[in-house]
């Protein structure tokens, strides 16, 4: 692990050399698999019907993260039934937080690797293809071993800072810690699958989360009932599965066939790659973390109501991931979609696309909230049978759900931009229109009538405000705009 951290560091820039000069030299296997792959190979996204391709790429993706969520949610019902509700507050609500605070940084740093791999496919270039596969697996090894360190010496201090109750902070620090050790795992999986997402490969992440799931859920099992493990077995059946799908991704990348084939080798950062990786994944890092930072600070506020509302705010978190693994499914889709066709140069393609996006997924968040809504007590009643958890759980569902559709604008259109590289104003947009709202909200708000209707007011408030100013900055202002495209046509 050392050597590899060391070698990170050690490569010269040859993405200079690629473009300046033509690629360094290649063995010949190498050569042909990337000639191979840059003049035959056929690339539906940027020439299928645009719904099918859209459905096609989207589908693989929801059931993925459907079963990702899956075994998050096995965690939270076998140690709600199994241990008791404090333990079931300690494996989500604030040590989700947590983690998405400092993971979510780096998945949405080297998330910029997936948008300069589906350019440079898009557009045939095999060798920058190349070189931003190793680039991003050696940033995440990298940066897993820093979030490994970092987690395990500020959980406690968050955690405290966050007023955790004081019966669930120990066994949510140990889960975190647990957690954390693992990061590595987590880290070369989700930028693995980002690769193969970036060049139309969906299907075999949703293969590898599918191993991952049931690995875990037999694992908790073992763990939690057999072995009376009670949160460190949660924790540690989760490392076990991320690791597996770790191992799988990788496996397929060195196995791959086409320009995105990974040499172990190889496996290093080239500065300049890197810069670019970053320029477009900081943006998605940097709102990632004001995300979770407000999500913090709502989460401190529901930590004063008491053990019942963190639990059942809890157990809602792991309900509503029906939408949001939906929504994000089509937010990674049109990235994807929309990276390759600028790659390629069709940007009407592009438009088309985004409205495509924007109206499935319209219909899918009205099927979702009606669904939650008639089906809210029911899974409620699967994580916990504690009559107040119960109560308070299905005022949330009743409140937020119906709000669900403010949101959708926010994650096509996001996503869509950020696939063009149009990334810092969509992130300004997120963090003032969301972040900074909610934050102010609050604080401002919240010390006037606290209760769970006032803190939850704060996500349709600012989906609401986002959602506006993003349809404002696509339309008249960004690299896709619409009604200038349409004026100057006249």
């Amino acid at each position: 692990m050392l050597r590899l951290l060391l070698k990170v560091f050690l490569d010269s820039d040859t993405i200079v050399e690629i473009e300046k000069k033509g690629h360094p030299p290649m063995n010949t296997k190498d050569r042909k698999i990337t000639q191979t792959a840059a003049q035959t190979a056929e690339n539906k996204i940027t020439e299928g019907v645009i719904w099918k391709q859209l459905l096609l790429f989207f589908f693989p993706i929801l059931f993925g993260t459907l079963f990702q969520q899956l075994y998050n949610a096995a965690d939270a019902v076998i140690v709600g039934r199994f241990v008791g509700k404090e333990a079931l507050s300690a494996v989500g609500g604030g040590t989700g937080t947590v983690i998405n605070l400092l993971v979510g940084f780096f998945v949405g740093l080297s998330g910029g690797a997936s948008v300069v791999i589906s350019q440079y496919y898009g557009a045939r270039k095999a060798e920058l293809v190349e070189y931003a596969v190793h680039t991003a697996i050696a940033f995440c090894i990298l940066g897993g071993f820093v979030l490994m360190v970092g987690g395990i010496l500020t959980a406690p201090a968050i955690l405290t800072a966050m007023d955790t109750p004081a019966d669930v902070l120990d066994p949510s620090i140990l889960y975190i810690r647990i957690y954390y050790v693992g990061t590595i795992g987590n880290l070369i999986y989700n930028v693995g699958a980002g690769i193969l997402r970036a060049v139309g490969d969906s299907r075999r992440p949703l293969y590898f989360l599918i191993a991952s799931c049931f690995a875990n859920i037999l694992l908790d099992l073992l763990l939690i009932v057999c072995f009376d493990l009670g949160v460190a077995g949660a924790a540690i059946a989760t490392i076990c599965s991320q690791a597996l799908s770790a191992v799988l991704v990788i496996l397929v990348l060195v196995r791959v066939k086409d320009m995105h084939r990974l040499d172990l080798h190889k496996i290093r950062i080239d500065r300049i790659m890197l810069r670019r990786i970053v320029q477009i994944g900081f943006p998605a890092g940097l709102q990632s973390v004001m995300y979770s930072l407000s999500n913090i600070i709502i989460q401190a506020a529901i930590n004063g109501l008491g053990t019942d509302t963190v639990a059942a705010w809890t157990v809602y978190g792991k309900m509503d991931a029906l939408f949001w693994m939906t929504i994000s499914s089509f937010g990674i889709a049109i990235t994807t979609f929309a990276g390759q066709n600028y790659g390629a140069g069709k940007m009407e393609r592009v438009r088309k696309g985004i409205s495509t996006c924007l109206a499935m997924c319209f219909a899918s968040t009205i099927v979702i909230s009606i669904l939650l809504n008639i089906g809210g007590y029911f899974l409620y009643s699967l994580f916990t049978s504690d009559p107040e958890v119960l109560r308070i759980g299905m005022q949330i569902v009743h409140f937020l759900v119906p709000t669900f559709f403010t949101y959708v604008c926010v994650e096509v259109l996001s996503g869509a931009l950020r696939g063009v590289g149009d990334c810092w104003i969509p992130t300004v947009i997120c963090l003032s229109g969301i972040c900074l709202i909610r934050v102010l909200w609050i604080m401002l708000a919240v010390p006037q009538r606290p209760d769970i209707y006032t803190m939850t007011f704060s996500y349709p408030l600012t989906w609401t405000i986002t959602s506006v100013l993003f349809i404002v900055y696509y339309c008249f202002f960004s690299k896709i705009r619409v009604f200038r495209r349409r004026r100057d046509s006249l």
